[in-house]
């Protein structure tokens, strides 16, 4: 670890220099680069300090100790220090072996959402309204933007699918454990019976990506147009301003609707091709990790079930880290900090019995 610190702080002071030469200064993409680089090592240079400073003063009162002729009162405040920047030292360490952990380069990125009725019907419809609810006044809570790029509404005020865009710095490393499947488990308004009804919604998280990240060569690209419409007819679009975009290599699709621009839904659309690409060819760059040593919380799968909300007993549970709240409302209205904190803490955890190993 120290020899890794070292590097890192030498690494932190070259840049530093390099950010004051005025060939950087006029290079915008290399001094963006750089300053994204220095964001990362400043928190690992500064601890690393904090560290090397307690190191200092424990020898330094370790030396006073074994020279003697101290003072009885003097030497218990000695004896103390010595101790504290003991304890000090071992958190330092632990901290630093997490700092030092490799950064999933998608972290700082915005997020492409996409949310789809499972099993259930028109009930999984109306839950994916509520999840979608929930995702956007969390973003909120943190300052993030949030845009809706597609969505297929139920008459009901559900939706078949939604997709949206979350903008905001760090929003991937907190969206990013909420793709798989939410099931609810509650009576629907339309139960005579009152019976509990359960139903499925599908959670797909994708970090945004930029045109540099993905080449896509407009020969690949078959591109129709169409009407679009709304639920039971309303807004209906009277030209063809609905988008969808075939990338004929890999058979993936996406469809834009929600602007009555055909050129806005094309560049929406565009936005989720380009993202959806992208997960593919980093997807396949994790499976080819020798021994799969990605430790993650779950897979991500859309396959997996991950969490269960029940109305009933106003229960949320996430089924990866055994972590049960009952607090329904208050995580349906976007308090979800604590199980991503959970999620983002037992993920830690396992790339750090990974690395020990």
């Amino acid at each position: 670890m120290l020899d890794k610190l070292i590097k890192v702080e030498e690494r932190f002071e070259d840049i530093n220099k390099r950010l004051c030469e005025s060939d950087v200064v006029a290079d915008m993409a290399q001094y963006k680069k750089l300053m994204q680089e220095l964001k990362v090592l400043t928190p690992i240079v500064e601890k690393y300090r904090q560290l090397k400073a307690a190191q200092a003063t424990r020898q330094e009162a370790r030396e006073m100790l074994d020279a003697g002729g101290l003072e009885k009162d003097f030497r218990e405040m000695v004896q103390e220090e010595y101790d504290e920047a003991g304890k000090s030292i071992e958190i330092f360490q632990e901290e630093l072996k997490v700092l030092l952990l490799p950064r999933d380069p998608n972290d700082d990125r915005n997020v492409i959402v996409e949310i789809r009725g499972g099993a259930g019907g028109e009930e999984a419809s109306l839950f994916a309204g509520v999840l979608y609810r929930m995702y956007s006044m969390y973003a909120e809570t943190k300052g993030w933007k949030s845009e809706i790029l597609n969505s297929n509404p139920t008459e009901l005020g559900g939706f078949k699918e939604i997709s949206f865009m979350i903008e905001g710095e760090g929003a991937y490393s907190r969206f990013k454990f909420e793709s798989g499947v939410h099931r609810v488990q509650r009576v629907p308004e339309t139960e005579s019976q009152g019976r509990i009804h359960t139903s499925t919604v599908t959670v797909a998280v994708l970090p945004e990506a930029e045109e540099v990240d993905v080449e896509i060569n407009p020969a690949d690209l078959q591109i129709d147009t169409y009407r679009s419409g709304g639920a039971g007819g309303q807004h209906v679009n009277k030209t063809e301003s609905a988008i969808r975009i075939t990338h004929l290599p890999t058979g993936t699709v996406v469809e834009c609707q929600d602007e009555r621009s055909q050129h806005k839904n094309k560049d929406r659309a565009m936005k989720i091709l380009r993202s959806k690409i992208l997960e593919a060819e980093q997807a396949k760059q994790h499976d080819a990790i020798a021994g799969e040593r990605r430790a993650q919380v779950g897979t991500g799968d859309r396959s997996e079930r991950i969490r269960t909300y029940n109305y009933p007993q106003g229960r949320v549970s996430d089924h990866r880290i055994n972590l049960t709240l009952y607090k329904i409302e208050a995580i349906l209205n976007g308090d979800i900090d604590e199980i991503v904190d959970a999620l983002v803490t037992a993920d830690t955890a396992e790339k750090l019995k990974a690395d020990t190993e």
